[in-house]
C-alpha cells in the first residue's frame, strides 16, 4: 500500500516548533539580520527538521514584484535555440532572476499558451522568439502589466524592445562567399518562408546575385521546416533530379538543413562537397565543425542575443519609469571551412 502524501510543512509549523511568533519565522527568512542570533539558529533548526520549503511565489506576489523571467524559444531541438536560452539564463542569474522556459515548436497554438501560462503565473517579463508578427500580443501584454521583449525578430520601437541579427546582409554574405569561390548555379533550401528569418536571408541572398553582375543563377528549393530531415529530404530532391541538374552550390537556410544536405549527397549518393556541390549553413551551431565535412556557415552570436534580451527586459523591469525601448541588430560573421573551400 503507497503511503499517503504528507501536507508540505508551513510556515506556522516552523512558527509553532521553534516557539516564535509567525513575523520572527518572516523575519529570520528575509531579514536575518534583524533577529537575534540564537532566535535565527532555533527557526533554522525548526525549518532542518520539518523539511520546510518557503513559497517563493507567494512571497513575489505579495511583494509586488517577480523574479521570474518567461523565455519562449521557436525550437528547443535546434542547438542555435539552446545557445541563446543558456545566454538568456546566465544573464538572469547574474541578476539573481530565474528562468521558465517554454518551447513553441514553431506551433501558433502552443505559442500562444505559453504566454498565458507567464501571465497567469505573473512572472516579471517575457522574452520571446516568435512564429510570426506578435506586435498586437505585445502591446496586449503589455497593458496588462507584463513587458515583453522580442528576440531574432524585430518590432517597432513604439511597441517595445527587440534583438535581432541583420539576416539579409548574412544572405548577401553567403552568396557572395560562394561567388568568390567560382559558384554560378547556386540553389537556396529552407522554408517556409512565412519565417521572417527565412524570408530575409533570401532576399539577401537574391540581391547578392543582382548585384553581382555575373551570370549567376539562384533556386529556391522549398523545405516544410528547418530540420535535418527536411534538409535530407531537399538533398534527395537535388540528386534524383540528375547530375546535369544539379548546383554547384546550395545556401541552407539553417545549419541543421546543412547537415542533412551533407547526409544525403555523401552518404546517399557520393556527391564530392565541396568539389561537385559546396554548402554553407546559417547559424554556426556548436557542432558545424564537426560535420563530416566541416560546414561554412553565417554565425549569429546566439548567446549574445539571450542575455541582451534578458538584460533589457530587467532594465525595463526594474526602471520603468527611466527605460528607453532600443532595437538592436548584430552584424553576422562569415565563417568559411571545408564545405565550400577545397584544400
Amino acid at each position: 500500500m503507497v503511503a499517503p502524501i504528507k501536507a508540505r510543512p508551513s510556515i506556522q509549523d516552523v512558527a509553532r516548533l521553534a516557539g516564535v511568533s509567525l513575523g520572527t519565522v518572516s523575519n529570520v527568512l528575509n531579514n536575518p539580520d534583524r533577529v537575534k542570533p540564537e532566535t535565527v539558529a532555533r527557526v533554522t533548526k525548526a525549518i532542518n527538521q520539518l523539511g520546510f520549503v518557503r513559497n517563493e511565489s507567494a512571497r513575489q506576489l505579495k511583494a509586488g514584484k517577480s523574479r521570474t523571467v518567461g523565455l519562449i524559444v521557436l525550437d528547443i531541438a535546434n542547438p542555435f535555440f539552446s545557445e541563446l536560452a543558456r545566454g538568456a539564463e546566465d544573464a538572469a542569474t547574474n541578476e539573481r532572476y530565474s528562468v521558465i522556459m517554454g518551447n513553441s515548436g514553431e506551433d501558433l497554438e502552443r505559442e500562444s499558451s505559453y504566454l498565458s501560462l507567464f501571465e497567469e503565473q505573473r512572472v516579471g517579463g517575457v522574452v520571446i522568439s516568435p512564429i510570426d508578427d506578435v506586435s498586437q500580443t505585445v502591446v496586449a501584454m503589455r497593458n496588462r502589466g507584463t513587458q515583453v521583449v522580442v528576440v531574432d525578430r524585430q518590432v517597432d520601437a513604439k511597441i517595445g524592445c527587440s534583438i535581432s541579427v541583420d539576416d539579409m546582409a548574412g544572405g548577401r554574405m553567403a552568396i557572395d562567399h560562394l561567388l568568390e569561390q567560382g559558384k554560378r548555379k547556386i540553389a537556396f533550401v529552407g522554408g517556409p518562408l512565412d519565417f521572417e528569418q527565412v524570408s530575409l536571408r533570401f532576399e539577401g541572398a537574391k540581391a547578392a546575385i543582382k548585384d553581382s553582375k555575373t551570370k549567376a543563377t539562384l533556386k529556391h528549393i522549398k523545405t516544410p521546416s528547418l530540420t535535418v530531415l527536411a534538409g535530407r529530404e531537399a538533398g534527395d530532391q537535388i540528386v534524383a533530379s540528375g547530375k546535369a541538374n544539379w548546383p554547384d552550390a546550395v545556401f541552407a537556410a539553417n545549419d541543421l538543413v546543412a547537415v542533412g544536405l551533407l547526409q544525403a549527397f555523401m552518404f546517399k549518393a557520393s556527391v564530392r562537397v565541396p568539389q561537385d556541390i559546396a554548402v554553407i549553413g546559417y547559424d554556426d551551431i556548436a557542432f558545424a565543425e564537426a560535420a563530416i565535412v566541416p560546414l561554412s556557415s553565417i554565425r549569429q552570436p546566439a548567446a549574445l542575443l539571450g542575455a541582451t534580451a534578458v538584460e533589457m527586459l530587467i532594465d525595463e523591469m526594474e526602471s520603468p519609469a527611466t527605460h528607453k525601448h532600443r532595437q538592436i541588430t548584430f552584424q553576422p560573421e562569415l565563417v568559411a571551412r571545408g564545405s565550400t573551400q577545397s584544400s
